[in-house]
């Protein structure tokens, strides 16, 4: 059978670097696509895509009526479910079994580099399916941000490195499970946030943490010494230094969607928005459901490229001599699959009360937070509960000021894009994130979801938020759309709300 580019080139490489995952490597081909190509499936039925002019749902699929007359078949899909798998869809009477071929196949504006990315999501699927699984539950915090293989549940590019290598992923991905060796390269006059630590710096320069990718391919000309040795995370380039700190780095690199640099606004922006978060999580309002792994100091050279920031670790809000363990919510599949179905659907339930109860008290007091599976974690009790929450990464979030301003909170010290106003902006931003990104992956399917949302939003005060939560379809960013237009501009599909009717 025949290989797609990217399919070939990692298959050459392992057989150079790593010989004994070849055949493991092939043998998850197969799976690795129909995973992809479901994932592209459910992105074409259900976001806005100009050139779908009708969908048709019948007893045996759907049929997409595209622009140019062709006719796009494939099976019924829950635009909440994960894991599953499409082997294959008819395009025009033609089966295409891989999703890049399928994309050239259309032949629709941006098709043709995005078939690259699906082609690039395909070949580091199916070798981040070769990773080794721990034997037991994890010991190390890192451990469970390091379990997931196939990275987000609903992006066809869940697996995209292009520019990564395969002796890369090994070596830096976190399924694979490495030590990475940082490196650190010296900057003068640059922008520091905060108090950069002694140990990082070397007379007027601070010695700026670098991930060894970038500093392989983005900024060789300059001068590296050996760094701390630490432990990849969910995002890859965000790392835990095993001192009760994780360090954020750059990384010119398209993963998923977005290239992974730090913005100057970013760095210039972190400390206060640690500030305004943690004020408004310490709040009575919150009543100590939430913890905040605030930023510590950030620095860099001015340039999107080479900086880092360093973060207080979320597994410092564990209380481990009780039998406390953070996890993030990416992860919480994994930590509930021992339980029976009903304890399974319990924990999943006690978990969407306690994430839908803060993250709409938040929004009520004027703060959105970006609040999908790799950003918001879990405190789980020795039982399988959720009783706190912790949220980290707090690049992307939304603050009102006037939200602020009604509930006493005084202006943030903040400027630009964090701020904003728009009540629908806000809903779209901590709803899209929460269902969409947390919420829909953990519950796993649509009548799971709706389960889980009908008891999150029962007894809750009347809210324009809660109706919109309760009766509105759902939104979610359409991840397909984004990548197929130019700019890459956030864009959103709307959603079943399996409460909705």
């Amino acid at each position: 059978m025949s290989r797609t580019t990217a399919e070939l080139g990692i298959a050459e490489e392992l057989a150079a670097v790593r010989p004994r995952t070849l055949d493991g490597y092939l043998a998850a081909l197969p799976g690795a696509r129909a995973a992809v190509l479901a994932r592209l499936w459910r992105g074409l039925v259900h976001e806005p895509l100009p050139w779908v002019t009708g969908r048709e749902a019948g007893r045996d699929g759907v049929t997409l009526r595209l622009a140019d007359g062709r006719r796009l078949r494939g099976p019924h899909v829950d635009p909440w479910a994960t894991g599953t798998a499409v082997p294959a869809l008819e395009l025009g009477g033609v089966p295409h079994d891989r999703p890049a071929e399928l994309l050239t196949a259309l032949a629709v504006p941006g098709g043709a580099g995005y078939a690259v990315e699906l082609d690039h999501s395909v070949a580091s699927l199916a070798l981040s399916r070769t990773a080794r699984r721990p034997a037991g539950p994890p010991a190390a915090p890192w451990e469970w941000e390091q379990l997931s293989t196939d990275g987000h549940p609903y992006h066809p590019g869940c697996r995209s490195r292009p520019g990564f290598s395969a002796a890369e992923q090994l070596a830096y991905a976190p399924e694979h499970r490495p030590v990475v060796p940082l490196r650190l390269t010296p900057v003068v006059g640059g922008p520091v946030r905060g108090e950069w630590p002694a140990e990082l710096r070397d007379g007027d320069a601070v010695l700026v943490p670098v991930h060894p990718w970038q500093a392989a391919h983005v900024l060789a000309a300059r001068t590296f010494r050996p760094g701390p040795d630490a432990h990849p995370l969910l995002s890859l380039r965000t790392l835990d230094l095993g001192d009760g700190r994780h360090v954020k780095t750059a990384l010119s690199a398209r993963l998923t969607s977005a290239v992974r640099d730090i913005s100057a606004y970013s760095i210039d922006h972190a400390l206060a928005t640690s500030e305004t978060l943690r004020r408004v999580a310490d709040s009575d309002r919150l009543a100590g459901r939430l913890h905040i792994a605030g930023t510590l100091a950030a620095a860099g050279d001015g340039t999107p490229e080479l900086a880092a920031m360093l973060r207080e670790s979320p597994h410092v809000h564990a209380d481990a001599d009780a039998g406390e363990r953070v996890v993030p919510v990416a992860a919480l599949p994994a930590l509930l699959a021992p339980y029976p179905p009903r304890a399974r659907l319990d924990r999943v339930v006690g978990f969407a009360r306690l994430a839908v109860g803060v993250c709409l008290d938040l929004l009520e007091t004027g703060v959105a937070l970006e609040a999908h599976g790799q950003n918001l974690l879990a405190v789980v009790d020795a039982a399988g509960w959720a009783r706190r929450l912790v949220y980290r990464d707090l690049a992307d979030i939304r603050v009102s000021p006037a939200r602020l301003a009604r509930h006493g909170f005084p202006p943030p010290r903040l400027t630009g894009r964090l701020l904003d106003d728009d009540p629908a902006a806000l809903r779209r931003k901590a709803l899209g994130c929460l269902v969409a990104g947390a919420l829909g992956p953990l519950a796993g399917d649509a009548a799971t979801l709706g389960t889980a949302l009908a008891a999150a939003t029962e007894g809750r005060a009347p809210t324009a938020d809660l109706r919109a939560l309760r009766a509105e379809p759902l939104p979610a960013k359409a991840l397909t759309l984004m990548r197929l237009e130019p700019g890459g501009a956030v864009r959103w599909a709307w959603l079943p709300n399996p409460l909705a009717g």
